[in-house]
């Protein structure tokens, strides 16, 4: 006898936040730079000397990216992908003969066995060709169907499904619904258990690469029954099962050769067999997933990064203005400099970060969660500065500038395909959140309770007494460090002194740590809501992490005789950058417009100031804010295509 299906899930915030809670990581058995950093301890030897790939690795990398590299050049045509929102079969098709689908899959498996490190080299390199392939390749390997299975898969599920994503199959993952986003204690498909299968009923949102699939990573959830734990569950599903029907290719401001949809399931049987892990632990393979798929954000910031600096610097050479190159002009010149130390900086912390997750000897959920952040915000911003040393031209398409006879950049797209990192595979608002969460863990393993309004009074007692022998030895230690010394880190001391940068590092991890600490003194139970502020102390974490990464890339540089001198001015530039973004930030923590900006919001929302929006035309068109996602047969044609 199946269970009955599922109705929409209504829940509090207390019991979406539980739920979040139960999916992420609860220990912490390995050591983690971003932990240490967040806790006022900066940690260095965890990330130096830098961590390095092995001889093979880097042979059988190197040798991938030449037969990439040549490819790009020849068989990729950005600009007839962006005119048509397409990426051509053939292109597909050439890039399964490459064996770019199984980068991450291990060779016994058919796949490349690349490293992480070399994976991303690979996606930035086919990103700077066309962002569309590569948001397709990452999408079908970064949290498609390989890596859940990589982590979480049974022999047998292996053995069937990853040959098949290494060579021919192309893979999406299924997460969210129209109205579920970053709070899947909502999610509404279910998969209810009927014999040796499970029959999913549902709608889901946004499905990269969905529309083109051969396989589908699919999260729903299953009701509790007997002999059903229940709870949200992850799924390998084939796309041309009876009763799936993409109803929709999506499109959008950027990335247009994304095949990106709205996929319906009605009864659609999945054999138990099927599933990954067991019941209830899908939200936990999706977050696990994340800590290094997220990892492909970064290269394509890094990619974006290298290509503004080469046409900054192409550009700037040739026009002029009042007699001089724009280049020398002061105003553009600092632009120049933020793209081309932000670039260093941004490979730093993507390499560093690929680097720690190829060796596993760290955990580094903060770290790649960080890469994450900082790169999508600095990324989108490089962007947005080198349209603005285009000037007119930075607005301008790339198809328009060449209908004129002039060189075909296309500044305005890349300035487009960016935005939407700062969204997906968690927004930067949902980023911060989530990395706060891991940066005051310590905090609530030992005085959680006492915060907590559900617990007893024996049980905060107890909590009090831990917290007062945790505090006790950790506090004490915020008060000084090394970075009060001036001959600290003088290894990094090479013409350019970056040792002032790294006491910087130190002394204001020591101050993060305090500020947090006092918060959470200060607002207690309340301090979940102080979004803003948790949002600052994630930012200057993120800050301080990338200072870091800098560092220490430059000095391995400097070590291995590749450009060292100029590493070392490019390290110099981001940190004495990133040390003013991080006075502001710590000086925002306290004098800020939180209490002000709240109460406006309370009037908009009560209608107080709709007198405001008076004047304009409302251009947009008919229609729910949410489309419908009730269980049933689709009622449109279905678009999902093969590509063989």
């Amino acid at each position: 006898m199946s269970a009955p299906p599922l109705k929409k899930p209504t829940v509090t915030e207390r019991e979406a936040r539980q739920v979040a809670e139960a999916a992420r990581e609860q220990d912490w058995r390995k050591p983690s730079f971003g932990k240490e950093l967040f806790l006022g301890r900066f940690r260095l030897d965890l990330i130096h000397p830098h961590p390095l790939p092995t001889d093979e690795a880097v042979r059988r990398g190197e040798q991938f990216l030449t037969k990439l590299r040549a490819f790009c050049e020849t068989e990729v045509d950005a600009a007839l992908i962006e005119r048509e929102a397409r990426i051509p079969d053939a292109v597909i098709n050439g890039l399964k003969e490459l064996g770019a689908l199984g980068m991450k899959i291990d060779p016994k498996y058919g796949g490349l066995g690349l490293t992480q490190v070399y994976y991303n080299k690979a996606l930035a390199l086919v990103g700077s060709a066309s962002p569309a392939v590569g948001v397709l390749l990452s999408a079908h390997q970064s949290i498609g169907v390989p890596q859940p299975l990589k982590l979480f898969g049974t022999p047998e599920q292996k053995q069937r499904f990853l040959p098949r994503c290494a060579r021919t199959d192309i893979s999406a993952f299924l997460l969210t619904e129209p109205d579920v986003g970053s709070d899947p204690a909502r999610l509404a498909t279910s998969a209810v258990p009927d014999g040796d299968d499970y029959v999913l009923d549902g709608v889901k949102l946004w499905t990269t690469n969905g529309v083109v699939a051969d396989l589908l990573v699919v999260m729903a959830r299953v009701p509790r029954s007997e002999g059903h734990r229940g709870g949200i569950t992850a799924f390998v599903v084939e796309a041309d099962s009876p009763g799936i029907t993409v109803e929709n290719r999506n499109a959008f401001m950027g990335l247009r050769g994304i095949e990106n949809g709205v996929t319906r399931f009605h009864q659609v049987r999945v054999p138990a067999a099927n599933r990954i892990g067991p019941e209830g632990v899908g939200l936990k393979i999706a977050l696990t997933t994340l800590n290094t798929g997220r990892l492909s954000l970064p290269a394509s910031c890094v990619a974006a990064g290298k290509w503004s600096l080469k046409i900054a610097r192409e550009w700037s050479a040739a026009r002029e203005q009042w007699g001089r190159p724009i280049a020398h002009h002061e105003a553009v010149g600092a632009k120049i400099s933020f793209i081309a130390a932000t670039t260093f900086a941004l490979e730093a912390v993507l390499d560093l970060s690929s680097q720690m997750a190829d060796e596993d000897r760290n955990d580094i959920r903060i770290e790649g969660a960080l890469a994450k952040l900082i790169a999508s915000e600095l990324g989108w911003r490089m962007a947005d500065e080198l349209v603005q040393i285009r000037g007119g031209r930075g607005f301008e398409t790339a198809a328009s500038l060449a209908a004129r006879g002039e060189k075909a950049v296309p500044a305005e797209q890349v300035l487009r395909d960016l935005r939407i990192n700062r969204i997906f595979e968690g927004s930067t608002e949902i980023m911060h959140l989530l990395i706060a969460r891991e940066a005051v863990d310590a905090h609530l393993s030992v005085a959680g309770d006492l915060i907590d309004p559900d617990k007893s009074l024996q049980d905060k007692a107890r909590a009090g007494a831990n917290a007062g022998v945790f505090y006790a030895k950790w506090l004490p230690k915020l008060v000084a460090g090394p970075g009060q010394l001036p001959s600290s880190y003088a290894e990094f001391k090479h013409g350019v002194d970056l040792s002032p940068h790294l006491r910087h590092v130190e002394r204001h991890s020591r101050k993060l740590a305090r500020s947090t600490f006092y918060a959470m003194s200060r607002w207690q139970g309340r301090m979940e809501t102080k979004q803003a502020f948790l949002g600052r102390i994630v930012d200057i974490g993120a800050e301080l992490f990338a200072m870091s990464a800098a560092c220490v890339r430059a000095e391995l540089l400097r070590s291995r005789g590749e450009n060292g001198r100029e590493a070392y001015q490019l390290a110099d530039a981001f940190c004495r950058q990133s040390r003013i973004r991080v006075d502001e930030l710590f000086g925002r923590l306290w004098s800020n417009t939180d209490d002000v900006d709240g109460k406006v919001v309370k009037g908009v929302m009560s209608g107080t100031y709709e007198w405001l929006e008076q004047g304009v035309v409302d251009p947009s068109g008919d229609g729910p804010w949410i489309a419908d996602t009730t269980p049933g047969p689709s009622e449109r044609a279905n678009v999902h295509r093969r590509i063989r």
